[in-house]
């Protein structure tokens, strides 16, 4: 009797629709789902309005060194220089035989700075504060900043998008907080356009893993740990900044600066875009499956003793009796 190796099992790919497919949906539905809640509560409420105001109208930052940051980073942000960083990661994406992902990007730009600007022209804006100034919801300068620093994570190898994601979500912050400080835009005009950039970034990602099966794995720590301590300290003080404000406003008069409505509303802002990019980052982290590695070829085990002697083969040496070998 011949005793053989048994077969390895084949691994089989995982199901396409799973949550490597339900993970992104679902991001692009929540984020979705924001950009008209904030609009009601910052847009549609005297108190909403009130609040963004205050906190547009409180940036009087002095400090030579943030005061030089902000306005470089604003003079610096151009169309020519975001058309070319899109035409980057096209190419980009092409170069490295990825075709779904400069598709994907490009998706993502077009649609994000399409939807917020037929957004900002559709969307009327309620006189409720007594301000009399036109809508500004959302932010276009934060949501090309935004579409953009996606789209090159997007395209880029596994090994880069950790340090891109850090330096693009440092971008995307500080041209968020300019926009509020040079009385651009709001604070809630800038989270809607993280929403807004988050949730096509979302749909991108959706149909390329639709076209092409992905495996997806966790974000480096190099971008997860760096934006979760972030983000966790930015939302505390953001949380009770912004409720401080809002008591301010209603209960008790002269309560806060505007300097710190201002404070507050930056923090604001950074915890939500610390969020945005630790989202992405998870939703970027993703690989075509291929087919599956060959098994690994083992040596058969040697068969037991009892096996090899009862398996009809004559034996080398038998057990000698008188008359010849039993």
């Amino acid at each position: 009797m011949t005793v053989l190796a048994s077969p390895q099992p084949a691994t089989a790919a995982p199901p396409r629709a799973s949550r490597h497919l339900l993970a992104p949906l679902a991001v692009a539905a929540l984020a979705t789902l924001a950009v008209p809640a904030l609009y009601q509560v910052a847009v549609r409420t005297t108190l909403g309005q009130q609040v963004d105001t205050i906190v547009m109208r409180g940036a009087d930052v002095h400090h030579a060194q943030v005061t030089g940051v902000l306005e470089r980073t604003l003079n610096n942000t151009s169309l020519a220089s975001l058309v070319l960083v899109c035409l980057f990661a096209a190419v980009f994406g092409v170069v490295r035989r990825r075709l779904d992902l400069a598709l994907g990007a490009a998706l993502l730009v077009i649609g994000a700075n399409l939807t917020t600007q037929l957004i900002k022209t559709q969307l009327p804006r309620p006189d409720l504060d007594g301000s009399g100034m036109p809508n500004s919801f959302p932010s276009g300068h934060t949501t090309a900043a935004a579409s953009v620093a996606f789209a090159v994570i997007l395209v880029l190898p596994q090994a880069l998008r950790g340090m891109v994601a850090l330096a693009g979500f440092a971008y995307v912050t500080v041209i968020a907080v300019a926009t509020v400080w040079a009385e651009w835009h709001r604070p809630s005009d800038t989270l809607a356009a993280l929403m807004v950039t988050l949730a096509w970034g979302a749909f991108a990602v959706f149909i390329i893993r639709l076209l092409k099966p992905m495996d997806t794995r966790p974000a480096s720590r190099v971008v997860k740990l760096p934006l979760l301590a972030v983000g966790l300290v930015t939302a505390a003080a953001g949380s009770f900044g912004l409720a401080s404000v809002v008591l301010s406003e209603r209960a008790m008069p002269d309560l806060v600066s505007g300097r710190f409505a201002f404070l507050a509303g930056s923090a604001a802002i950074t915890a939500v875009a610390a969020g945005a990019f630790l989202l992405w980052a998870r939703l970027a982290a993703a690989f075509p499956l291929s087919a599956p590695p060959p098994a690994p070829r083992t040596r058969p085990k040697p068969a037991p003793a009892s096996v090899r002697k009862n398996s009809g083969a004559p034996a080398s040496a038998g057990r000698r009796v008188k008359g010849g070998t039993k």
